[in-house]
C-alpha cells in the first residue's frame, strides 16, 4: 500500500500584512467595528502582530488591539 499524500495550506499567507500594507499605502478610509459594538472610522497609520494604530479626523487617534476588533471593511 503506497503512503497518502495530504496537502495541507500554509501556516503563514501574508495576506493580512498585504491588506493592511495596501490600505495604509493609499490611505484608505476604513471602518473597525469593535466587538461590544462600538464603529471607529480612520485611517490605519500602522500595525504589529497585536494592535493597530487608527488616525481620526477631528478625534484622537488609537491605538486598537486586534483582538477587540470584529471585522473592518472600507468606509
Amino acid at each position: 500500500m503506497s503512503p497518502v499524500f495530504v496537502w495541507r495550506p500554509p501556516e503563514q499567507t501574508n495576506a493580512e500584512n498585504f491588506y493592511y500594507l495596501k490600505q495604509m499605502q493609499s490611505k484608505t478610509l476604513m471602518s473597525l467595528v469593535l466587538r461590544d459594538g462600538e464603529v471607529l472610522n480612520g485611517v490605519i497609520e500602522w500595525y504589529d502582530k497585536d494592535c493597530l494604530k487608527v488616525n481620526r479626523e477631528g478625534a484622537p487617534n488609537l491605538l486598537v488591539f486586534k483582538s477587540n476588533i470584529k471585522y473592518m471593511h472600507k468606509a
